[in-house]
């Protein structure tokens, strides 16, 4: 079947649906859309649902549409959430304790892994020999395998300086994970402590960005 035979993916609403209808079924769309979606879904996305579905007056205002799926969860145990420059239902912070307990959790990363990381995401882009002197020990390999394999870090390009080295920057997975809309959200940098690492400050900067 060519492309211009594929059957519409329009419902039929019918037009003389009143507004309160019209504006409860892009809702819906809405909520549906990101129960399909693992990941945060963008603004875009929204509008383009809302579009394709005849709800013009709805795909003009996302923030509108939005708001009243925050509300139609209002007192339940998910919530509307903005993560990574998108939208995404999750469950609410007060019952993440009670989760944790019985849902098998990501590998938990180490103190260095967690400070290499948190250097990257205030200093970024920044080189390997940057994070090594924020950090004032060696950055071994096996930290940033693990950053690369977890989808937190990814190359940002090279410093034009001599050898040319990667530069290292955070990814929108990076954000999701830790519940962040934008790297605006991060907590203050005074509130991290980099230098000297220690034990005592390996555990508070642990407890600071360690994934919700």
């Amino acid at each position: 079947m060519s492309e211009r035979e594929m059957p519409s993916t329009m419902l039929e609403i019918p037009p003389d649906m009143v507004e309160h209808d019209r504006a409860a079924m892009a809702v819906s769309f809405v909520e549906a859309l990101l129960f399909a979606n693992a990941g945060p879904v963008s603004a875009s996305a929204i509008v383009a649902i809302l579009r394709e579905q005849g709800l013009e007056e709805q795909a003009d205002n996302p923030g509108a549409v939005l708001d009243g799926l925050a509300q139609r969860y209002k007192g339940h145990a998910v919530e509307l959430q903005a993560v990574s420059g998108g939208w995404q239902l999750r469950t609410r912070a007060m019952f993440g304790p009670a989760l944790a307990r019985v849902i098998e959790r990501p590998r938990r990363l180490s103190q260095g892994t967690l400070e290499a990381l948190a250097i990257v995401a205030y200093h970024q882009p920044c080189t390997r020999v940057e994070i090594e002197t924020i950090r004032g020990v060696r950055l071994g390999q096996s930290i940033l395998d693990t950053l690369l394999e977890e989808g937190l870090i990814t190359p940002k390009g090279r410093k034009e300086v001599p050898g040319r080295p990667v530069l290292w920057g955070t990814t929108p997975q990076f954000l999701r994970i830790f519940g962040l809309a934008s790297l605006n959200d991060l907590p203050r940098r005074e509130e991290l402590l980099f230098e000297p690492p220690s034990d005592e400050g390996g555990s508070e900067l642990e407890e600071t960005i360690r994934p919700s």
